[in-house]
């Protein structure tokens, strides 16, 4: 659909905003490559990481009906995203904005999927929810789905999971005691999916 649209693209690197809250807002950013966090900023300065985007993913929906930017979208590693002039790619091409509503659709959907994890399951099961979650995302785009190479810090995580650095550290070392994982710095190797998804069936136990 964009192939014939003059995108201005853009490499950004690790810690590089590609646009703040409050900032003015003039695009949505298609991610072409890397992985970034968004987060919103309370009035204290406490960050609250609200999810993790990679390639296919638009940085900026959830500010269409805003002149400006509801939330921080950072790089966690060198990537390149895609600027598109919403407006004028609205006002052109009808099946643009048929693509956006979808998108917007599974944000939502993917959003009280989250809310479920974060409201129903312990530490355990968050932790393997989201490695679940990562490795399909990853498989999708043709890499291995029990080789992650994690872009995010551990603290960066539990932020997103609403655990601690500890908790989330504990948890890691825990499944590799079982044998179910196997932990390298950020690299995280799922040795056995089975016995993962076992846990998830268990009964909640919050650490």
């Amino acid at each position: 659909m964009l192939q014939a649209w003059p995108l201005q693209r853009r490499c950004v690197h690790a810690k590089q905003h590609v646009f703040r809250a409050g900032q003015a807002r003039h695009a949505l950013y298609l991610i072409h490559s890397g992985i970034f966090k968004t987060a919103v900023i309370s009035e204290d300065g406490r960050e609250k990481i609200t999810g993790f985007r990679m390639r296919g993913d638009l940085l900026g929906l959830d500010s269409l009906d805003m002149p400006t930017h509801a939330c921080d979208a950072t790089a966690l590693d060198t990537g390149e995203i895609w600027e598109l002039p919403y407006a004028q790619l609205r006002d052109r091409m009808p099946q643009f904005q048929e693509r956006i509503t979808a998108l917007l659709a599974g944000e939502i959907r993917r959003d009280w999927n989250w809310m479920l994890v974060l409201g129903t399951l312990g530490a355990d099961q968050r932790v393997i929810t989201f490695l679940f979650d990562l490795a399909s995302r990853l498989e999708r785009q043709g890499f291995s789905p029990n080789h992650l190479q994690l872009r995010m810090t551990r603290a960066e995580l539990g932020n997103f999971l609403s655990l601690t650095l500890e908790t989330v550290t504990r948890v890691l070392s825990r499944l590799q005691a079982r044998g179910l994982i196997a932990v390298a710095g950020r690299e995280i190797h799922m040795l056995d999916r089975k016995g993962l998804r076992s846990i998830l069936s268990e009964s909640v136990a919050y650490h």
